[in-house]
């Protein structure tokens, strides 16, 4: 049988070997600029050298995690802007290991795309240089794949991984928890990266907002809310933990306050948390006023307004919320001898 063919190439399958490789000129001083001393590689190596400084870390133990930013991705591309998301992916997995006490060392990331635009694969990577800025860890490597046919040609995933280190005996592992404990929490900048499938649901879908939609209540468009960065706690917690004894920390995410915190207590204890003893950012109020939702799925889906809680004794707990300011932090409830989270009035 005839046919017309010509010789196929790997641009002709949908893979562009040299859009990808100007993808990398141009992300290349965004990554080189979270670099830290021990950083032993540079960008294109086929694996990342980083040299641990035991003279800081004398019984070190690595902690490790990955995580990605769910459905949030959805709004970067409905808002076409991307070099925020970065911030997300690296926060979500920083403020994860800095919840035993560990120092972020450095990330890695998976970027997959449909279609790779350089630019758009370099906004991205921004954000990640960025996120990794903020908690003070080295971008040290990364993989961009180009998947035609698997993802749309908008489309894209992201995924992160970090690595960090803390002394053995610095662990913060929950043991010293007891009832009375003071449960002190750390203001969050709006959504974070959690819960995206039902505040989509509730304000594209049921309120029918639009991206450049202006909310009063919100101060900005729903886009701009829905993009807020994730904050990253590394430096206010590492604060923390060079002047005060911590006892227990718990990252704010899925889940939210109701599955969150529970992770951190020690067997038979749990929580009363006193209602109303923060501000809570009005995007929430917003959800929950359109969807109907019940507060108590609100409470195990959504951070509220705290990204992170932090347990110390009650005798810290003013001398704390001073060094804080009482703009990020609050004394939100304590430790008690029942397990679970109850919630006061």
């Amino acid at each position: 049988m005839q046919e017309d063919r010509f010789p196929l190439t790997y641009a002709d399958a949908g893979v562009d070997i040299d859009a990808g490789n100007k993808a990398v000129s141009l992300m290349r001083n965004a990554v080189k600029s979270t670099f830290r001393s021990e950083v032993l590689t540079d960008i294109g190596g086929f694996g990342g050298l980083f040299s641990l400084d035991t003279s800081r870390y004398t019984q070190p133990v690595l902690v490790s995690g990955t995580d990605g930013v769910g459905t949030k991705l959805k709004i970067a591309m409905l808002t076409g802007r991307h070099d925020t998301i970065g911030i997300d992916t690296v926060a979500m997995c920083a403020n994860d290991i800095l919840v035993q006490g560990a120092e972020p060392l450095f990330f890695l990331d998976y970027l997959a795309v449909g279609k790779l635009v350089p630019q758009k694969v370099a906004s991205i990577v921004s954000g990640v240089a960025e996120g990794c800025r903020q908690a003070g860890c080295a971008l040290i490597g990364g993989e961009t794949a180009e998947m035609p046919g698997f993802y749309g040609e908008e489309e894209y995933d992201i995924a992160g991984f970090i690595v960090g280190v803390v002394n053995k005996d610095s662990i913060i592992d929950g043991t010293s928890i007891q009832p009375g404990d003071t449960l002190i929490g750390l203001s969050s900048s709006g959504l974070h990266s959690n819960g995206y499938s039902l505040a989509r649901k509730a304000l594209l879908e049921r309120a029918e907002y639009k991206m450049d939609t202006y909310i009063d209540a919100l101060g900005k468009t729903v886009g701009e809310e829905l993009l807020e960065p994730t904050r990253i706690y590394v430096q206010t917690v590492r604060s923390l933990l060079d002047r005060f004894s911590i006892k227990g920390l718990a990252h704010i995410t899925g889940g939210g306050l109701v599955e969150n915190i529970p992770r951190m207590m020690p067997a038979g204890l749990g929580v009363q948390i006193q209602k109303g003893s923060w501000p809570v950012p009005p995007v929430f109020d917003l959800i929950k006023e359109v969807a109907g939702t019940q507060e108590y799925e609100m409470l195990r889906t959504f951070n509220m307004g705290i990204g992170m809680v932090v347990v110390v004794s009650p005798s810290q707990k003013d001398e704390i919320l001073k060094y804080l300011g009482s703009e990020h932090a609050h004394c939100i409830g304590r430790v008690t001898n029942t397990s679970g989270v109850s919630f006061i009035e």
